[in-house]
């Protein structure tokens, strides 16, 4: 967290937090609601995309979560939280060709190592590291399940073919690992609608109620 942002913190410490004007996208992109509905019922902002690179680079540097898997951006003393699309962490493939494949967050971080795989019913990938969950961008899926390879050195597209997911996750055991430098982790299935609270994140964190202070 910047020390600028720290310092507004002491300063002004019991500033509201704000709910519904931020959200990630499942490819990373942070969006403004700039009515403060982005999960407004029913009326639901989409949001405008925040393109400018001063603002990004400040969102990025002060992004982090609370002790109830709500994540938030410190915008100086205001914690304002986000509406999370897909998961804490979108992750896509490092452009360094001259390294093993790796994976990168959304603000541009080392992600790992990976302590477990899940594959959901509608066939996103999550992973789950100390930093928190993280969906693999849709770009990037078919890149990474082709680079994955189970024990007995078979690519996960391969074993996908050749077994019918989701029923054959339930009862696989597998483990599989993202090349030879990183460690294998178990591959699980995630039913649908369940990332959230499998994953241990709150996808749309809600104020609390007067009495609940």
């Amino acid at each position: 967290m910047d020390e600028q942002v720290l310092a507004a913190l002491a300063r002004w410490p019991n500033v509201p937090a704000a709910y519904g004007w931020l959200s990630l996208s499942r490819r990373g992109q942070w969006l403004l609601h700039p009515h403060g509905q982005a999960w407004g019922v029913p009326d639901e902002e989409p949001g405008e995309p925040i393109t400018n690179p001063q603002i990004l680079a400040f969102i990025k540097r002060n992004y982090q979560s609370d002790d109830q898997g709500r994540w938030f951006f410190q915008n100086g003393p205001q914690r304002v939280y986000v509406r999370l699309d897909g998961a804490p962490w979108i992750l896509r493939t490092s452009s360094d060709t001259s390294t093993a494949l790796a994976l990168l967050t959304h603000t541009d971080q080392p992600y790992g190592p990976i302590i477990r795989w899940w594959l959901d019913d509608g066939g996103h990938l999550y992973a789950q590291s100390d930093q928190g969950a993280g969906l693999i961008t849709d770009r990037d899926l078919i890149q990474v399940i082709d680079a994955l390879r189970t024990d007995d050195g078979q690519t996960l597209s391969a074993w996908l073919e050749d077994n019918d997911p989701p029923q054959a996750l339930d009862a696989a055991r597998l483990s599989i690992r993202l090349g030879d430098s990183c460690p294998a982790a178990p591959l699980g299935r995630l039913r649908a609608g369940t990332a959230a609270s499998v994953l241990g994140f709150v996808h749309r964190p809600t104020a609390p109620s007067p009495g609940d202070a």
